[in-house]
């Protein structure tokens, strides 16, 4: 199940938003989108999804945007081990096949810079791209930081040029925008993916599809 089964992704004719943190090199980002599309499946009205884009390797990231590997953010054998775990409990739980349990060498950062430019100029577009992005990485194990791999799925999505992204990745203001809404995030609080928010309450993690209705309709 994904993002574009829904009939109305980005909300339509939605009335409620929830909004959602996440990184698309975030196994447990792919999983909560799982559980939000089945949660939004079992609703009479529509739900929009505000995406919000987040670095999750923020810290390792040097000043002019690559990745420095070498850097210890404290991530060492136990937690990768514990993560592969549970990956492999909430694809059971979900009913997902993931090409790869982790995906620690991908940098993201040229498919949110991309989504985002998607989301503003063609938001119709951005639902299937969004969703395309998460299954090249999650179902098909391709590298969502090449930009032929992102241009392959551009030009895959109606509505969509290809030419959007040289477009973004090529956008200087963009990139700092696109840093901006990482600072905005981490300055709401948001500590780590996915989060989701809806009316002053959050729930983070792949939680599944009860707890997103309690986040939405108890609030």
């Amino acid at each position: 199940m994904s993002n574009a089964d829904n009939p109305s992704p980005t909300g339509g004719d939605a009335t409620e938003s929830i909004t959602v943190y996440s990184d698309y090199v975030c196994p447990f980002c792919y999983l909560g989108r799982q559980s939000l599309a089945e949660y939004r499946e079992t609703r009479d009205e529509p739900l929009a999804v505000d995406w919000h884009p987040f670095d999750l390797r923020a810290g390792k990231r040097n000043p002019d945007g690559t990745i420095d590997h070498e850097v210890d953010d404290g991530k060492g054998d136990d937690y990768y081990a514990q993560a592969r775990e549970n990956v492999r409990r909430l694809q059971e739980q979900y009913g997902v096949d993931l090409a790869q349990e982790i995906a620690t060498d991908v940098d993201s950062l040229p498919a949110q810079l991309v989504s985002v430019r998607v989301k503003e100029t063609a938001p119709e577009a951005w639902p299937a791209f969004d969703d395309a992005v998460f299954a090249a990485l999650w179902r098909d194990g391709r590298d969502i930081g090449d930009r032929d791999v992102l241009v392959d799925l551009a030009s895959d999505v109606e509505g969509l040029d290809a030419d959007v992204v040289d477009a973004a990745l090529g956008d200087e203001d963009l990139r700092e925008r696109v840093t901006e809404l990482f600072d905005a995030a981490r300055q709401r609080g948001i500590t780590g993916v996915p989060t989701f928010a809806f009316d002053g309450h959050a729930a983070r993690g792949a939680v599944p599809p009860e707890q997103l209705e309690r986040l939405v309709e108890g609030a």
